[in-house]
């Protein structure tokens, strides 16, 4: 079957009220971090409807569980997986921001202007859903598969809500990976919104909190204290120009430079020298880089600004994710066959859509490319810019090319059955 009539046959057999429906009860189910189970009910009801196999449901933490499961091909010689997390950022003033309006229920998912609005609309239901239609969708079409499709739907990766935010979710998934109980895949779509852009490369990240200690001292009598607000200042001067020298060591062609960020500065005394400021900040690395190499230069950097040894210095990484200090970079060959074979489904589905990219975001698919040493990318309906805001929504024409695009993909490469 050729490109254009696999295409054709595809677009002719989409049942767009049921693409829309799945994706409108997803964005019903409040799945905000720590309510995974919510939802993980309702993709189970789906995945066995629509025909996926050996559906597991087990926590990764008590109460709050992972989905999983398969659709088996004629030949299984090869295996593809589509990832996604299941849990969303908080809701908090949305309701406020939008009273009285359509989109006041942030899981109403209510349809405005050609967009389905809501909470994970984006981020990233509007991606499980539509790699679930996608099964859906080849299964109208008449379109047996030579190779295996998993599907797994895993929580914990928003941060955010106490004690959550690390990955649990995937961690549990890829340990399975490891131990034989779960199939290892040859390929991975984790379905992060990238407005159909496709994504083999990531950005990795530590954040780092920053406790300054002096002492006090009445206002009067400043020679009696130790000021932490100043030593703060030198050490934000030398983060800046230390932001400057790693940015100016490397561009990648997808994600461009590394930098740090001071995100936060908090600290100062009542009409007194200040003990003690708290500075927090962001680092951006570039797959090559290092995580440990780049924050033990951080922490030289901070420690050789401060030339009072009676100023003490305290770093934590509250953001550990696949690195006990944060989330590693990714990357694989952008001219990868699969990765090219995607690119095409989604040109040919959408018209200036496709385009290889990278995320300037990081998500889970470091755990397959540099923990499991499976290929993977992010490609998914959705754009990153307005998730995690009270504007998140979906646009219904690019999702709905995404279901054509990912059985478009799915034909290709497990391959199709006459």
């Amino acid at each position: 079957m050729t490109t254009d009539a696999l295409i054709d046959r595809l677009r002719s057999h989409l049942d767009r009220e049921d693409a829309i429906a799945l994706l409108r009860g997803a964005i019903g189910h409040n799945s905000v971090t720590g309510n995974e189970a919510n939802i993980a009910v309702y993709l189970e009801r789906e995945m066995q409807t629509r025909g996926i196999e050996a559906v597991s449901v087990a926590d990764f933490l008590p109460g709050r569980p992972n989905v999983w499961g398969e659709r088996k091909g004629t030949t299984s010689d090869r295996r593809l997986l589509f990832i996604g997390h299941t849990d969303t950022v908080h809701v908090e003033g949305w309701r406020e921001h939008w009273a009285g309006t359509e989109r006041e229920d942030p899981f109403a998912a209510p349809m405005i202007d050609g967009a389905i609005w809501g909470r994970g609309a984006g981020d990233l239901k509007a991606g499980i859903c539509t790699s679930l239609a996608a099964l859906s969708l080849l299964d109208r079409a008449g379109i047996r598969l030579g190779g295996d499709l998993a599907f797994a739907f895993v929580g914990d990766e928003e941060s955010g809500e106490p004690g959550t935010g690390v990955s649990a979710g995937v961690k549990d998934y890829v340990s399975r990976i490891e131990s034989g109980d779960i199939a290892r895949p040859d390929f991975a779509v984790y379905v992060e919104p990238t407005r159909l852009s496709v994504y083999p490369a990531q950005i990795g990240f530590f954040i780092a909190d920053i406790t300054i200690t002096g002492r006090s001292a009445y206002f009067g009598v400043p020679e009696l204290g130790k000021d932490a607000l100043k030593a703060s200042h030198a050490v934000m001067s030398a983060l800046w120009r230390h932001s400057e020298e790693i940015s100016a060591r490397a561009e990648h062609p997808l994600i461009g430079r590394s930098f740090l960020l001071i995100t936060g500065l908090t600290g100062g005394g009542f009409i007194a020298v200040p003990e003690t400021c708290k500075l927090s900040l962001i680092r951006k690395l570039l797959p090559g880089e290092a995580l440990d190499t780049a924050a033990a230069e951080m922490e030289a950097v901070i420690r050789g600004a401060i030339d009072d040894p009676e100023i003490l210095v305290d770093i934590s990484y509250p953001a550990g994710r696949d690195h006990a200090l944060g989330g590693t970079a990714a990357e694989i060959a952008s001219d990868l066959p699969e990765v090219t074979l995607l690119s095409h489904a989604v040109r040919e589905a959408m018209t200036g859509r496709g385009a290889i990219e990278g995320a300037p975001f990081w998500s889970e698919s470091p755990f397959f490319v540099n923990r499991l040493g499976i290929p993977a990318v992010y490609c998914a309906p959705g754009d990153i810019r307005n998730c995690h805001t009270f504007e998140e929504h979906v646009d219904v024409e690019e999702y709905l090319a995404g279901i054509v695009a990912f059985a478009s993909f799915m034909a290709r490469y497990c391959g199709v059955i006459d």
